[in-house]
């Protein structure tokens, strides 16, 4: 996996038509991954509908969402069922955490930076990568624009406005800026606000006697929001190396509009967000063989919780997260077929809360990790292997003590045939799951004796890619399929113990998941100057729990996991017109562990529409993009009483120089 540098210098102009290219450095890996991520990127990731990650996010084989409705819902993504606490969520090379409850919001990341998601499964397959990165048992990857200027310009300014249903409104501004030939900055901004009042529908039926129980049409109160996101970078390069340095912060204020339940749904709950962090990252290459890359990172969240429902116990909590995080990778190219790396993180942790009981964890979490890369054409191969050593300090309770583990990984492919884009691929992975603080020391419900939850994977696949033509009718296709198991053990489960009302966290859960990944791309050019794009991905999963023969929901399928779900999107392109359709599906699934009539939950689907003009006027570029969400107007529910929007639109206009 070693790097390179691509130097190309222009000569002297010969007529006025002639550009001067000026000096550049081409720096990357020149091998492939041996299991190749999902991407969505440019072009094809702004004609989405959608105004954060988890709405792209949709959109990748082998992932579940958990949407709880409206702008500011919750969004949290599963990859391949294996629980949303083992994703590993990235944003410019630096894992994203929450020691809380090990969940990331991905509603509070905006499109609008985005120039490139990456979903992998397994891990990343390059050597060259913090010890973290080795550690997930799936990752997405965020990475936000870089600026790139041509010789003239010194600045870049894109401004845009977004308005729609539920009274959204949301400015954003970015502006980049060439400070010196090997300096740049970037400031992004935005700003949110919905009122999230949306009519739904409520319809339940008796399951036995079919008996419409309610049939009511309402609108979603209390699912408004207030955010504020602002992020600036600077970014340059130095001799043999590049650093980067980040600041982010996100402020919200949101209604949490509760669950629909006999026609009753609350209206007392809101949370307050206040998430900032700092990070930076320094590459260096020391010589065309030794190369090493520094992180850091420091960030502080915040979030006040307040539920002033009268039929339930009144709360109004404050939590405040601090974490550090450092890191230093070091790559050797011993051959030429030949890599071998090392990596050191370490990450510290600690919590505090204004509610009785809480008992302040502190968490030290040490990540050591080695491994090589090894290429004999036409065979490429990779192993890792990552120790954890886990260290938790608590006030008020006995320390839980230390917990360490180790988790290997092997990936391999192979290309039969050389001049065919033709791959054959497969990977073995354990990875675990530290217990978050709330699984461990939540009043009355954790368990400081928790284990870590275990994860074990084996994936098989294929990818095929023709040759790209000018001419014809198909240009270009391409297709990917992936067969896999997964077993998840020592799975973390509340369970009910000694009075009514009164849980706690055990290893109980054992779940065994297979499944098949399959996707399909082409690309298509019926009449000169009009280019067709199509995106096919389906999913089939049984996720069975196998935790007990005497449950009653011994290997059912687990909760809100469907056996087949899958998308389509087709984008067309004339001259400056773009038109982008795409469909979502999820097939039937059970809400509850028990498989049985009652806990059924229908399939769902919904059609997007989005139609852009790109008008170029000298400097500027401005385009105008009217989608329409929800195309048939469909009632749905992605989690169970958490009614989505209808039919809805929203029209953004911007202006680039």
């Amino acid at each position: 996996m070693g790097f390179c540098g691509l130097y190309a210098r222009s000569g002297q102009p010969v007529a006025d038509s002639a550009k001067v290219i000026r000096e550049v450095v081409v720096r990357g890996e020149l091998q492939p991954d041996i299991i190749p991520s999902q991407q969505l990127k440019g072009e094809q990731l702004g004609r989405l509908s959608g105004l954060n990650v988890a709405d792209a996010l949709r959109f990748f084989a082998g992932v579940q969402l958990k949407d709880y409705g409206g702008v500011g819902g919750i969004k949290t993504v599963n990859i391949r069922s294996m629980g949303t606490n083992h994703v590993g969520v990235f944003y410019d090379g630096i894992q994203l955490s929450n020691a809380q409850n090990g969940q990331v919001d991905l509603g509070m990341f905006s499109l609008d930076n985005i120039q490139n998601i990456s979903l992998y499964n397994g891990q990343k397959s390059q050597i060259f990568q913090s010890a973290k990165d080795f550690n997930a048992a799936g990752s997405i990857y965020m990475w936000t624009r870089r600026p790139v200027f041509t010789d003239s310009a010194h600045y870049h300014l894109k401004a845009a406005l977004k308005g729609g249903s539920f009274g959204l409104v949301n400015p954003s501004l970015l502006v980049e800026l060439k400070l010196s030939d090997r300096v740049a900055a970037s400031f992004s901004g935005e700003w949110l606000s919905s009122n999230g009042a949306y009519k739904f529908r409520y319809r339940r039926k008796a399951v036995m006697t079919d008996e419409i129980v309610y049939d009511t049409t309402a609108v979603r109160q209390n699912g408004d929001i207030r955010a504020t996101r602002m992020e600036g970078a600077l970014l340059g390069t130095f001799g043999r190396g590049k650093w980067m340095l980040k600041a982010y912060n996100y402020t919200s204020e949101r209604g949490v509009p509760g669950a629909i339940v006999n026609n009753v749904w609350r209206r007392g709950e809101r949370i307050w967000d206040n998430n900032s962090f700092l990070q930076g990252s320094l590459e260096q290459d020391f010589s065309p063989r030794y190369h090493v890359r520094l992180m850091a990172k420091y960030a502080y969240y915040l979030t006040k919780y307040v539920n002033k429902d009268t039929t339930v116990m009144m709360i109004d909590n404050v939590y405040r997260q601090k974490e550090l995080y450092l890191s230093t990778t070091h790559l050797v190219n011993l051959t030429r077929w030949w890599d071998i790396s090392g990596s050191y993180d370490v990450q510290w942790n600690d919590m505090d809360a204004d509610m009785y009981g809480f008992v302040y964890p502190t968490r030290w979490h040490h990540f050591l990790s080695a491994a090589t890369a090894m290429r004999f054409s036409p065979f490429q191969m990779q192993g890792s292997v990552v120790l954890n050593h886990v260290h938790d300090r608590v006030e008020m309770m006995e320390s839980p003590g230390n917990k360490t583990v180790w988790t290997p990984a092997f990936f391999a492919s192979y290309t039969p045939f050389p001049r065919v884009d033709l791959s054959l691929r497969a990977f073995a992975k354990r990875s675990f799951r530290m217990p978050t603080f709330n699984d461990l020391y939540y009043a009355e419900m954790g368990n400081a004796r928790l284990r870590p939850e275990q994860v074990t994977q084996y994936n098989v696949g294929l990818a095929y890619k023709t040759r790209y033509r000018s001419k014809g009718l198909l240009t270009q296709w391409s297709l990917t399929a992936d067969g896999y198991r997964n077993f998840v053990t020592d799975k973390i489960v509340a369970y009910p113990k000694g009075a009514q009302f009164r849980w706690t966290m055990l290893n109980l859960g054992r779940v065994h998941i297979t499944g098949l990944d399959a996707t399909m791309g082409l690309t298509l050019q019926p009449v000169k100057e009009l280019f067709v794009t199509g995106k096919l991905q389906y999913t089939y999963q049984e996720a069975y729990d196998v935790t007990n023969p005497a449950d009653t929901y011994y290997r059912d399928q687990i909760p809100y996991i469907p056996w087949h779900s899958g998308s389509a999107i087709v984008q067309m392109q004339w001259r400056a017109w773009s038109l982008n359709y795409s469909f979502i599906y999820t097939g039937e699934r059970y809400n509850q562990q028990e498989n049985i009539v009652y806990n059924h939950t229908q399939p769902w689907y919904t059609s997007d529409l989005t139609l852009a003009r790109r008008i170029d006027w000298k400097k500027y570029r401005i385009k105008v993009q009217m989608e329409v969400n929800n195309l048939f107007s469909q009632d749905y529910d992605v989690i169970l009483n958490y009614p989505m929007p209808k039919r809805n639109w929203r029209l953004t206009v911007s202006l680039e120089l």
